[in-house]
């Protein structure tokens, strides 16, 4: 019998013998490249806090029509979401975006960065990200679904 060929997936500890802190731990199989703004999988224990799909509204309803700026206030609002479920950014384990122009996302990507960073800090979970035809909101450019896990 031959070994399976592939990359070796890296093992995260039992909780019960795991010396790290509490939280979220990244999957990064070796020999993998790095991935640059996300991770390519997650593990966690905890308690669950899910968004459903949230979009750029302010408190008023309103949606501005620049991309970035959309995605800044939908950033904010799970933010804010997750506070009210006992959940912070650094408890992030996915993130699915739902955008209606693939370009304008890339073109938009250092600007991006910096609005997550700002919103999140440096963690980044695993994430996805999806072209839609449109969404719910026709003014809506970016909705983003969110699942975090609170350690116990």
């Amino acid at each position: 019998m031959t070994a399976p060929k592939g990359p070796t997936l890296s093992v995260v500890p039992h909780p019960t013998t795991d010396t790290s802190p509490p939280g979220p731990q990244v999957l990064q199989p070796s020999g993998w490249p790095m991935p640059k703004g996300y991770a390519n999988g997650m593990a966690a224990d905890g308690r669950l806090v899910v968004t459903g799909g949230v979009i750029g509204w302010d408190t008023q309803g309103h949606l501005v029509p620049d991309f970035v700026a959309q995605v800044r206030q939908t950033l904010s609002n799970i933010s804010e979401i997750l506070a009210e479920g006992g959940a912070r950014p650094e408890h992030l384990v996915r993130l699915t975006w739902y955008v209606v122009d693939i370009e304008e996302y890339l073109a938009s990507l250092k600007e991006l960065g910096r609005v997550y960073r700002e919103i999140f800090g440096a963690h980044y979970p695993a994430m996805a990200l999806v072209q839609v035809v449109r969404l719910v909101e026709k003014e809506a450019r970016v909705e983003i679904e969110a699942t975090a896990v609170v350690p116990r």
